[in-house]
């Protein structure tokens, strides 16, 4: 028999209906255990990465995070100050992973690891939510790193020039000017929006950085977020976090982003924090196998995209404890990012800025983005550079005879002209092109004086 038309809607309905599933009920659990950065809570089930309300006598909220679980137990770290938590506390799971919401407005501002504005600038207008831990891009589907950017920094641009979409490690020990170097390109970029993430630095160095170094013409077409050292190390994770997110909202728009990270290694430490704290076991000086983990993770989000000519380039500071580059999160921050710029502090201790160690430092992308005259320019100036510094103190003092090496004599002859040609003021601005015309110019000199000490 025939079904009319109401019969037929009907048992749609109740076929719709049976399909959908019925809210899972919050389930409260209770804080039993605080040790250190570790929050314990039973009788709550939430996913790791969600959010958690932990709410303390005379109604005080504290918002924390799930870090790990064991058994019937929830480990949990807060997003703040921790004081006034009792046993037996409540914990309300928030049930959904931490997104974040970003709109235009951020450019111009200074916000700190939360997305919350620090600079007095009134409350942002955001309308686009997106996943704080991003979205995996095919690597397939990247776009190819074939543009060259442009820093701003002559030595960079000529020397060790940069793809757009490409990730570069700065290496550094502490006072040798890696701040300043990445205020000069966050001043002096042609890259259309620049994001710096600011992460475990000590909090006098934001101001600092945001007024001084970076001022009112680097902050228009930038982004900072803030997440200094006295932050909780889940602040301070996610604060690199949102840095990433912000340039991939960006990104996604077509425009060329330049992320600037200080520090990767601050990123770590944060991590070590959170693993040691929740019993994970050491591993490599420390290290627990979540912080080698971690560090790909957040590396892998910047690049091209794979639709559009968005693109994000990245600068990791990386701190080299006691100037050693062995050190583990340099050596792994190393063989994942597209090259590495390394500051000396023998350099900086001259006066030389910025000091940039032409010998140690390659960009790994550098042949696939520039002309085959400017690379063997490149690989010219380099070689004279590297013949004087293994010379130097043999030249120092008096011991190496004119005349003994051709390519010695040379490299004594120009190294006035490579050091001048290498070092920058910070207010000076010398984009692509002029850096490459220069980095010619000088090749020309070198090929000159190398005719010289030949018929000579």
């Amino acid at each position: 028999m025939m079904k009319n038309p109401n019969q037929r809607w009907s048992e749609s309905l109740r076929q719709k209906l049976q399909l959908v599933k019925e809210p899972e009920p919050i389930v409260e659990g209770r804080l039993t255990r605080m040790v250190g950065l570790t929050l314990e809570a039973i009788g709550c089930q939430a996913a790791v990465g969600t959010s958690c309300d932990i709410v303390a006598p005379g109604d005080h909220h504290i918002e924390a995070e799930v870090v790990g679980f064991s058994g019937e137990k929830t480990y949990l770290m807060a997003m703040g100050d921790s004081r006034g938590l009792v046993p037996n506390a409540r914990v309300i799971p928030g049930g959904h992973a931490s997104e974040v919401k970003i709109s235009d407005a951020f450019l111009g501002r200074v916000i700190d690891g939360r997305g919350r504005p620090l600079d007095g600038k009134g409350p942002l207008i955001a309308e686009t939510t997106m996943p704080l831990a991003g979205q995996v891009i095919n690597p397939l589907l990247r776009q190819p790193i074939n543009q060259p950017l442009d820093v701003g920094v002559r030595a960079i641009n000529s020397m060790l020039s940069v793809g757009r979409g490409q990730r570069m490690g700065l290496f550094a020990g502490t006072g040798v000017g890696k701040s300043v170097l990445l205020g000069m390109m966050t001043r002096f970029t042609n890259a259309d929006v620049t994001v710096v993430g600011l992460i475990g630095e000590r909090g006098r160095e934001v101001k600092e950085f945001v007024q001084d170094i970076l001022g009112p013409r680097g902050l228009q077409k930038a982004v900072v977020v803030a997440a200094p050292a006295d932050a909780p190390p889940l602040i301070r994770i996610h604060g690199a976090m949102l840095a990433t997110t912000i340039a991939e909202y960006f990104r996604d728009q077509g425009k060329q982003v330049l992320l600037l990270m200080d520090s990767l290694s601050r990123f770590a430490q944060a991590q070590r924090e959170i693993g040691l704290s929740i019993s994970e076991p050491p591993a490599t000086k420390g290290y627990p196998p979540s912080v080698f983990a971690r560090i790909p993770q957040l590396v892998e989000r910047a690049g091209n995209s794979s639709t559009g000519n968005g693109s994000i380039t990245a600068f990791y500071t990386v701190l080299t404890e006691g100037d050693d580059t062995n050190d583990p999160i340099a050596d792994a921050a190393r063989g994942i990012l597209d090259g590495h710029i390394v500051l000396s502090r023998q350099l900086a201790e001259q006066g030389h800025y910025p000091a940039i160690d032409i010998e140690a430092s390659v960009s790994r992308v550098m042949p696939m983005i520039v002309s085959a005259e400017q690379l063997q320019a490149s690989h010219r100036i380099r070689r004279l550079y590297s013949n004087y510094e293994q010379n130097r103190d043999l030249i120092n003092v008096g011991a190496y005879q004119s005349g003994t090496s051709g390519e010695i004599d040379e490299a004594i002859a120009m190294q006035p002209g490579i050091a001048q040609f290498m070092q920058q003021g910070m207010n000076e601005a010398v984009d692509l092109s002029a850096s490459q015309q220069q980095l010619k110019q000088l090749a020309s000199k070198t090929e000159i004086q190398a005719g010289v000490n030949v018929s000579g």
